[in-house]
């Protein structure tokens, strides 16, 4: 053994332990057994029928499913200054659930879980990832991730999550839903999961714990209880009963017995309630309010009609006076998928060059509970791919939006101003407004239009 390797090993620290191994499973070279303690920088390895649990010390929770190779990277916590705390895992092949610990949710600007395509960073979070040498696929549980493909800014030696303009965001919120990554590939796609995703790829056990904010990181092993029940019952079954006498009882006299009356009541006509006629929804509409590089206008502003309207250069949103005022829920959350939208990028001078941009790979959570959102979308002006996020707050009218302020406080996540509504036609839709200025001081505006993730 060289000297570096053994000064590395004397200096690893025990990361977790095994609290459940079915199949092969392997801890370096030990067999994962329960019990087994995990140290840093040890490969985790199961075969085609293998399951390895394993709990870290701040109580949260690594599970490697069938074919995976995975490591604990390092697993430094400092409970008394969280800035100090490092942890990165590592998934090499295969598919593996993360489950944050306490020092995690504590430290999450210090956490980075590696593929061999792309660094994953966490939001407070329990995430899974299916990984082979050419492609990553993240599905989230709960929380939220941030991903992002390896570049000249987000190497695998890094530490925390890489956030930039190429990174990309998933939430719990997005159920459905999936970041992939492809080698080469620096900005993760978003896509509808169809077969493709960990779950589908490699289901938990039946004991695999269920995602829930705040529960145990400690499985369930019912599974096992009952497998020692069903033995149990069987020896009873197979053991000889003891041969008794017979007991004879003597008849019982017969019992006269009558029908009984029934009486029907009979039913009095109840009135018919009187019909109330149901509202619809107040209308969203959006478009381009006047012509632009020869393409007509898609939308007249009428302001005499009442109602709502946000614009943003030439595009605008109007809601509709009339109609069913809508109600934001008190908690809960909602996902939306990009429909449509067109977005104009100008020259720093806004007379040079004019051009129409195609928006694709977008996201709008809200989540009611806090009432805020998270929204971002890519913009595909020719061979550029331009990144554009935003977070803020809606109100209970389901007008929804941020500030300047927002921008100023939070630059990660907001590069552009938004002003949108919600409504609950069709299972949900939305639409917004936005404008931002790029880094080499071109001007972007447009609009977006989304429908409900579910449908």
């Amino acid at each position: 053994m060289s000297l570096f390797a053994l000064a590395a090993q004397l200096h690893a620290a025990e990361a977790g332990k095994v609290i459940f191994a079915a199949g092969a499973a392997q801890v370096a070279d030990k067999a994962g057994a329960e019990g087994t303690p995990v140290q840093e920088g040890e490969l985790l390895s199961t075969g085609a029928d293998g399951f390895l649990y394993v709990k870290t010390i701040d109580n949260g929770l690594f599970i490697l499913r069938p074919n995976t190779k995975a490591k604990i990277v390092s697993y430094h916590v400092d409970a008394k200054n969280p800035a100090n705390t490092r942890i990165k895992l590592e998934l090499i092949s295969g598919i593996a659930r993360s489950k944050s610990g306490d020092a995690v949710k504590q430290a999450r600007q210090n956490f980075r879980f590696n593929t061999p395509v792309a660094a994953i960073g966490v939001r407070g979070t329990d995430f899974t990832v299916y990984t082979d040498q050419d492609s990553s696929r993240v599905t989230v549980l709960t929380g939220g991730v941030v991903v992002s493909g390896f570049a000249d800014g987000c190497r695998p030696e890094g530490g925390g999550p890489c956030e930039g303009g190429a990174s990309r965001e998933l939430f719990a919120a997005q159920r459905g839903q999936l970041l992939q990554v492809k080698r080469g590939q620096t900005a993760p796609q978003l896509m509808q999961v169809s077969g493709n995703g960990p779950d589908q790829v490699s289901p938990p056990r039946a004991d695999e714990p269920v995602a829930k904010t705040g529960g145990s990181a400690t499985p369930s092993l019912d599974a096992r209880k009952g497998e020692t029940i069903e033995k149990l019952a069987n020896q009873i079954q197979q053991q000889p009963s003891k041969p008794t006498d017979p007991v004879v009882l003597p008849p019982a006299p017969p019992v006269e017995t009558k029908p009984p009356v029934v009486e029907v009541p009979v039913e009095q006509p109840k009135p018919e309630a009187p019909q109330v006629p149901q509202l619809p929804e107040r209308k969203i509409e959006w478009g381009r309010w006047y012509a632009l590089n020869d393409k007509p206008a898609t939308i007249i502003i009428d302001r005499s009609s009442g109602g709502e309207l946000a614009t943003a250069g030439e595009y605008a949103i109007t809601r509709a006076e009339s109609g069913r005022e809508y109600v934001a829920p008190e908690r809960g959350s909602v996902a939306f998928v990009l429909k449509d939208g067109e977005a104009t990028i100008r020259s720093a001078d806004k007379i040079s060059s004019t051009n129409t941009a195609e928006l694709t790979n977008g996201l709008l959570a809200v989540d009611f509970g806090k009432a805020s959102f998270v929204t971002s979308f890519d913009v595909m002006n020719g061979s550029e791919t331009i990144g554009m996020k935003a977070a803020g707050n809606v109100a209970q009218n389901g007008r929804f939006g941020n500030s300047l302020v927002d921008q100023f406080r939070n630059p990660e996540s907001n590069n552009m101003e938004v002003n949108g509504f919600l409504n609950n036609e069709n299972g949900g839709t939305a639409a917004y407004v936005f404008k931002g200025t790029l880094k080499d001081n071109r001007e972007i505006e447009g609009v977006t239009a989304w429908g409900s993730a579910s449908k």
